[in-house]
This record gives structure tokens, sequence and C-alpha cells, in this order.
């Protein structure tokens, strides 16, 4: 097989891995050198070398750089973020996309501890672009005020979908699956020393299962090498205050979690003020 036989499967597999995800994975990087087969000699490695290096094309003039620029740090990650909301902002990958007032990709700590993952925007999410605003959102920063943890200083909030379903709905897996790539890209980026889904859609998603909360809480869970943990979402508790309990002893366990993670985490918390 030629070397160009090889870069062209190469391509083909790289091309379709990037699709299916929605960003530049960084799977593939950095790419190999293909040799004709029999291997050739020297010189044609050299000159082969040489020609990679000299080809690779530039972006664009104000283009959203590659991702695979963002994950070897040449852009910041106060950039990249940014740029991965320009791409939510104009999704349409399902039908959400026909019904939403605002994209709401997350809010918070660019170098966050924790990574917070609910299911979707709900009215007043959709309205003002932010994510949990409403009552259940009041409730989480009490929750995560109580482990020291804030949106102001050391937590990231995020969720399964960017856009609100109607009604509130829970989402559909193929609206899950095609908001997907963009969690990905966003824990890729934040680097979080955990994450906590909060509810059976968050976790369901995240993890890949069928159980629901009451089966999940209490134990951690890895995704790329990530510690989670479930507990319940807030408006559950706004529901019904028998869970409030329960939630807060996952909130304790979840806590001594973090301790072992990162010893000095609660130094850098700062309470969060609403507008």
């Amino acid at each position: 097989m030629t070397c160009q036989q090889k870069q062209q499967i190469y391509d083909l597999l790289k091309t379709a891995a990037d699709s299916v995800l929605g960003f530049k994975t960084k799977s593939f990087d950095p790419a190999p050198v293909f040799y004709d087969d029999p291997a050739p000699d020297s010189q044609t490695v050299q000159d082969t070398r040489e020609h990679e290096i000299t080809s690779k094309p530039s972006p664009a003039p104000g283009a959203a750089p590659l991702y695979d620029d963002l994950a070897t740090g040449s852009v910041s990650t106060a950039d990249s973020i940014k740029n991965l909301e320009k791409q939510i902002a104009v999704c349409s990958r399902c039908v959400l996309a026909k019904t939403r007032n605002n994209t709401v990709p997350g809010t918070g700590s660019l170098k966050p501890v924790v990574l917070v993952v609910g299911e979707g925007p709900g009215f007043e999410e959709d309205r003002q672009a932010l994510p949990f605003v409403g009552p259940a959102g009041q409730l989480l920063d009490k929750m995560l005020a109580a482990i020291n943890l804030s949106r102001s200083s050391n937590t990231y909030i995020a969720n399964i979908v960017k856009c609100r379903p109607p009604q509130n709905r829970d989402p559909y897996p193929e609206e899950a699956e095609a908001c997907s790539s963009f969690l990905q890209a966003q824990i890729a980026l934040l680097k979080p020393k955990a994450i906590l889904c909060v509810g059976s859609v968050a976790a369901k998603n995240l993890l890949k299962t069928e159980a629901g909360v009451s089966r999940l809480r209490g134990n951690f869970y890895q995704y790329q090498n990530i510690p989670v943990a479930v507990t319940y979402h807030p408006s559950a508790l706004l529901r019904s205050a028998d869970l409030k309990r329960p939630a807060w002893e996952d909130l304790k366990q979840f806590r001594l979690k973090l301790l072992e993670l990162c010893p000095k985490y609660e130094d850098s918390y700062k309470p969060y003020v609403r507008q």
C-alpha cells in the first residue's frame, strides 16, 4: 500500500470521528507519517516530514481555532469556551433549535474544581441564556454553598442539552445525542476535578446507564477518569421535602471526595451573588 492510500484512510477516519463528535478530536494527533511499502529511503522520509510541516494549513483570519490547537494550549481556555459558545449559538442539529429563544451553553469558573451537569434549560434559563437561574437554580446555589462551591469561583454549570425542551419536558434521546459533543468539549477544555450530575437525565446520558438517581446515588463513577457523583435535581427537592436529607448526605460524601482530590479547594470559594 502506498503512503497516499494510507493517508487517505487516515483522513477518512479522522473526518468521520470529527463529524460524529462535533469538534476536532485530538485522538488522531499527532498525525503519523505514512510510507510506501517497502519503506522509502531516509532522504524520502526527510522530504515527507518537511512537506508535512510546511504544508500544514493556517486558520483563516477570524476563523474559530481548531480543537487540536485548543487542546495543546495555543488558545486560552476562555477563548476556547467562547468559540464553543459561538458554535452552540448557531447549532441546528435537532428540533429544539426551532423553539428556543436563546441557547444556554453554561456559566461559571473556567478553572473549576467541579462541573455540575443538569438536564436542560427551563423557562427562565431560555429567557436569560444562563443555566439554573429559576427557583431550582436558587436552591442549587444554596446546595453548592453548603460545601463551599460556587459558580463565582470554583464551579462550572452546564446541561445535557443547550436549548429548552418545550414545556420543560425531558430531552429526547436523539436531542441529547445531538448535543453530546458540546458537553464533551466543555469537559475536555475545563478539566474539572469532579463532576456532579443532578437528576436522572444528566446521570443517564453522561454515564450511559438506565439506572435512576435512587440506584446511582451513594457511589462514585468514572467519566474519562473523572470521578462522577449523582444526586437529586433541585427541582425534585422543591417538589418533595423528603429528598432533602438524602441529597444532603450525597453532598457531604461529595465534599469528602473533593477534599481527597483537591485538599485546598475551599480556599478558592467566593459566594455567588445573584444580580
